[in-house]
């Protein structure tokens, strides 16, 4: 795997590796990176999930009243 270098902020940087429960940046951010993108697609699974419910009921023929 190809390895990048990312300069942050300090206190950035600290606050990661609170919530992550390390002591190295190096190994706070990849999981905060992983935890974010998982988050992530987790939304557009739901999302699309309520996209393709509202297409299903817009889809059915409205009765008229008159």
């Amino acid at each position: 795997m190809v390895k990048v270098t990312v300069s942050l902020d300090a206190e950035l940087a600290v606050e990661v590796m609170v919530l992550a429960g390390v002591g190295s940046p190096q190994d706070a951010v990849e999981p905060a990176v992983r935890d974010h993108m998982a988050r992530g697609h987790r939304t557009e699974a739901r999302a699309a999930a309520r996209d393709d419910a509202l297409r299903e009921v817009d889809g059915k023929p409205r009765d008229v009243e008159g």
